[in-house]
């Protein structure tokens, strides 16, 4: 029988685990007497008013420390090892997979694949089912865990082998079926292909997916992304403005029906789609509460509407340091799909602040090719080639995905402080926020993280 030990890496001040004495080095051992295999056992036993917890400390000696808590209290403790358990990759080899489009030579990190159920409850991130077995299926059944994020692709089960390259890909869309029945929350995604998985058949997944309302609350459709390194792999085309008008055209279609059957749009295209096709973005109450916001579904409509609601509540004290006297020059750079939103709110400060100027900068992706067009995969090269010779002002404002979660490195390996000496320009951080955007450009916030390379802007809770 396998041992299962789990390494503490941090212990949260002012937490029960604190007062415990529990420290930074010691190994939990049990829960209740029960070995936690991972991280879903260890947030289900955790969740009890009453819980036995047995640790082995550096020296080796045991505690078994009794707790009573609040239900649902954490101990506030982290793990060496976030999942507390090994990472499951994919195994599947599929047709559009961004990975396979990596250049070489990127860190190792870079290249795996994920495919594990235990990311999708943790991290939202989607999940094929490929990889999940029977005991899989069940403990989050038992556990009760959701929502489980689900890359479905297509529900015609012989082309959703060939488009993963799994022949097993289509019999694991009866696990759908079993997580429906057991009332387990769910969130589908379409990554659409050209002249693969579109029109007749989206529409079919469509209306098959719609039988598990409303326990499935949503599905996004997002086009394939498509880097420059593709040699080799299977040939793809890019969309154009019509095939995304005809996109659009089918999945608001459905939204109506939907809506009408069971108060859920559910379907949903990203807002890639309503760039590519010129056209505007759905209204707030379309989106059904933005159950998709990582997936690029509503995120402009939220920044823009957060934006318009906060811009003629500013208090003036908070750019009281800008005037036609003492001019301020701010620079942001973006990425290609969010610079016309980016440049839209800019305009609308200037107009309000006197004195105020915002540089807008459109990075275009060398790096992976000018069809990937997110902030998130712009590369401290393509940042420092394309702005040096600029006109930066007083500081270079970024969006918070262009770097490393956690990290002070670009997805190319150049660190922040690379960047700052190359540009000769303070850095400022922001999250995709109306009002952090709003606080970043006057630069100025309550609360915020500042260091040698950058300040980081966090200041929506403030208002």
């Amino acid at each position: 029988m396998k041992s299962y030990e789990h390494i503490i890496k941090e212990v949260y001040e002012g937490s029960i685990a604190e007062e415990l004495e529990i420290e930074p080095g010691d190994v939990l051992l049990k829960i209740n007497n029960q070995e936690i295999e991972d991280v879903f056992d260890y947030q289900f036993l955790v969740e009890d008013e009453y819980i036995e917890v047995l640790i082995r400390k550096a020296d080796g000696e045991e505690w078994l420390l009794e707790v009573d808590k609040d239900e649902d209290e954490d101990l506030g403790i982290v793990f060496e090892n976030g999942l507390m358990g090994d990472y499951k990759s994919c195994h599947n080899k599929c047709i559009f997979c961004f990975i396979d489009q990596m250049p070489k030579g990127m860190r190792d990190t870079l290249y795996f694949k994920d495919d594990d159920s235990r990311l999708s409850f943790l991290q939202g991130n989607y999940i094929t089912l490929t990889n999940m077995s029977d005991k899989d299926i069940d403990r989050i059944i038992r556990y009760n865990l959701g929502p489980i994020n689900i890359s479905v692709h297509t529900t015609d089960r012989e082309l959703r082998c060939k488009m993963l390259n799994n022949r097993f890909a289509g019999d694991s869309l009866d696990k759908i079926d079993r997580l429906f029945e057991a009332g387990i929350e769910m969130n589908g995604q379409i990554v659409l292909c050209k002249n693969i998985n579109d029109k007749e058949i989206l529409e079919k997944s469509i209306k098959d997916l719609s039988k598990y309302l409303p326990i499935m609350k949503s599905v996004s459709v997002v086009p394939a992304g498509l880097t420059k390194y593709r040699e080799g792999l299977f040939e793809l085309e890019s969309f154009n403005r019509e095939d995304a008008k005809e996109v659009i055209s089918l999945i608001e279609k459905y939204q109506k029906i939907f809506y009408k059957e069971h108060n859920y749009h559910f379907i949903h295209a990203s807002d890639e789609w309503y760039i590519m096709a010129d056209m505007d973005f759905p209204e707030e109450e379309r989106y059904d509460g933005y159950l998709q916001l990582e997936n690029g579904v509503g995120m402009m409509r939220l920044m823009w509407n957060e934006f318009i609601g906060n811009i003629d509540l500013i208090d003036e004290t908070l750019y009281s340091h800008i005037s036609r006297e003492n001019p301020v020059t701010v620079s942001i750079a973006t990425g290609v799909l969010a610079y016309d939103m980016i440049r839209k709110m800019s305009d609308a400060l200037e107009e309000k602040i006197e004195g105020l100027k915002i540089n807008c900068y459109k990075i275009i992706n060398n790096f992976f090719g000018e069809k990937i067009t997110v902030s998130g995969l712009i590369t401290g090269v393509d940042l420092i080639e394309q702005l040096e010779n600029k006109e930066l002002g007083d500081y270079l404002l970024l969006p918070n995905n262009i770097l490393r979660s956690g990290e002070e490195l670009f997805l190319d390996d150049v660190s922040l402080s690379e960047v700052k000496e190359k540009l000769d320009t303070q850095i400022l951080i922001s999250k995709s926020r109306g009002m952090d955007f709003i606080n970043a450009v006057l630069g100025v916030s309550d609360e915020f993280e500042e260091n040698d390379n950058f300040v980081y802007i966090d200041a929506y809770e403030d208002f």
